[in-house]
């Protein structure tokens, strides 16, 4: 015999509701709002724009108490990309999600140098990563750079090491990178630097995460007025 009161009680649980396109992002900030109040966790004004959008892109509210800001952090990433910095990435996922129309309204423009072939020889000769040479590669940019590393921890320690190894320090380090091995160490290395920071705590990060920190921060920019 068929149960009709179960079906009709999963058919309420998943009633679908029609939001227009143009509303999905505001009511997912909205409902994030809502939840983070009825959890008791309150963001600091400048900080929560990105944080939220971390969550946004996750769906884990995790993030909330681990996203952890350098004094002034997001408005010093927001001046160096007013100013025209540009983004260095360790993955093409992360170079493939960030905003590059709003980075380049802002004169800034996205590298990652994981596939270039020099990167790849060396990294080969020297029987180290390619995230690490890469960001050798990325540090002889010209002008301001933001790292906003998603995957690889050994490119937050190479930029850990070069800091140490000379006067050189990057305008500002992203690092959420995801995993189990050395990940949460190269974070921490970061934070003890004096270079201003957006790293998330633990294990948890990866690629789109570094995106929607730079998105956050770019669309704080380039959407209002």
């Amino acid at each position: 015999m068929e149960n009709t009161e179960g079906r009709r009680e999963v058919s309420e649980k998943k009633k679908v509701e029609f939001v227009r396109p143009e509303e999905i992002e505001e009511k997912s900030f909205a409902i994030i709002s809502e939840e983070l109040k009825r959890r008791g966790m309150t963001l600091k004004e400048a900080e929560a724009p990105v944080t939220k959008r971390v969550i946004h892109t996750s769906a884990d509210f995790d993030y909330a108490d681990t996203m952890t800001y350098s004094g002034g952090a997001v408005e010093t990433a927001k001046k160096l990309l007013l100013n025209g910095a540009d983004i260095v990435t360790d993955t093409n996922m992360a170079l493939a999600g960030i905003n590059k129309r709003a980075l380049a309204s802002l004169g800034g423009a996205v590298h990652c140098f994981m596939a270039d072939e020099e990167v790849a020889v060396l990294a080969k000769k020297r029987n180290t990563t390619r995230a690490a040479v890469s960001m050798e590669k990325a540090r002889k940019l010209a002008g301001p750079v933001i790292f906003a590393i998603g995957n690889a921890p050994t490119a937050l320690i190479r930029l850990y090491e070069m800091m140490q190894e000379s006067d050189w320090r990057p305008a500002f380090v992203i690092g959420v990178p995801v995993g189990f091995v050395n990940v949460e160490a190269a974070k921490e290395l970061i934070m003890e630097t004096d270079v201003p920071y957006i790293v998330n705590r633990g294990k948890k990060g990866g690629s789109n995460i570094a995106a929607a920190i730079c998105n956050a921060l770019l669309y704080e920019l380039t959407r209002k007025g």
